[in-house]
């Protein structure tokens, strides 16, 4: 967690920024501003960095991108980034490299976000990330990020035991039963195991609650969910198109979900545990988060 206030940094809360390290590669989810100072303290390799992922402009969100695309130019990075924000950013983009291109020396591949219902927008062999539209103020997507579902391991000592062949070892891999011409049946199931149950992690940043949310979100493992207001400012959160700690934590309840961390609080409020308490009393294991921690899962 690289930064868990709002609109305004709050003493110890930088604005809005995480990173993710999932099968060696490490995202950035948000750049709001100090996301480069975060970076360094918590000791977060800003040089690994391979993709940054940008939910939309409101500044709390994108203050610190040009000082971490400066800063990752004077470290003389030459990997390309990767880039998925809102269209919007394509001028904020194009501004920062008319002014401060010169000091860049990589190249930056921004993809902008259109889609109106979840799109993979990243695949690897290990991975898929998806977009999806928030419901805020201005064009606003959310992200989550699945595991895909692993090759079946064999068993080393099925090997000997079944004298299996290199053809035999790929079908149970590929989750086979081996039937050889004798009529032997090895099954996969005492031959070779899953070394995972697939994860996924949800980042939901500025939104307030519309239908298909906890559909979408159907089955992730973790979400972060903003929950900017205590449910006594529920107003204030329509308003605004925020969430508060009951939305979001009825929205971790009906997706399924196996853990809630909660982030974004607003600058008028100092104790985060009134958030977690709030959203534990509909979904339990909610945790709120602060500045510099970090989870596994």
């Amino acid at each position: 967690m690289l930064g868990t206030a709002s609109a305004m940094p709050a003493g110890d809360r930088n604005q809005s920024a995480q990173a993710l390290h999932v099968h060696g590669r490490l995202f950035l989810l948000d750049c709001g501003e100090g996301t480069q100072y975060a970076m360094a303290r918590y000791r977060v390799p800003m040089m690994k960095l391979d993709t940054v992922f940008i939910s939309h402009i409101h500044g709390d969100h994108v203050f610190g991108i040009f000082g971490l695309l400066s800063t990752l130019g004077m470290k003389g990075r030459q990997m390309p980034l990767n880039i998925f924000a809102p269209p919007s950013f394509g001028s904020i983009l194009k501004f920062f490299l008319s002014y401060y291109g010169d000091g860049v020396g990589y190249e930056i591949r921004f993809t902008p976000l259109k889609m109106k219902e979840p799109e993979t927008v990243l695949e690897t062999k290990s991975i898929r990330v998806e977009a999806f539209p928030l419901n805020h103020a201005i064009e606003t997507f959310g992200f989550r990020i699945l595991e895909k579902e692993p090759p079946f391991n064999v068993h080393k000592e099925a090997i000997g035991e079944y004298g299996l062949t290199l053809t035999e070892i790929g079908s149970l891999k590929r989750g086979e039963d081996v039937v050889r011409a004798d009529g032997t049946v090895i099954p996969v199931s005492k031959a070779a195991y899953k070394p995972l149950v697939p994860r996924s992690y949800a980042y939901v940043s500025d939104t307030a609650p519309f239908p298909e949310e906890a559909q979408w979100l159907r089955g992730t493992t973790v979400i972060y969910h903003e929950t900017t207001y205590l449910q006594e400012l529920s107003d204030q959160a329509a308003l605004r198109h925020h969430s508060t700690t009951i939305e979001a934590a009825t929205v971790a309840r009906d997706a399924g979900a196996e853990k809630l961390l909660i982030g974004h609080y607003s600058s008028r409020n100092s104790d985060i545990r009134a958030y977690e308490a709030e959203c534990r009393g509909f979904f339990p294991q909610t945790y709120a988060t602060s500045d510099g921690e970090s989870y596994e899962f």
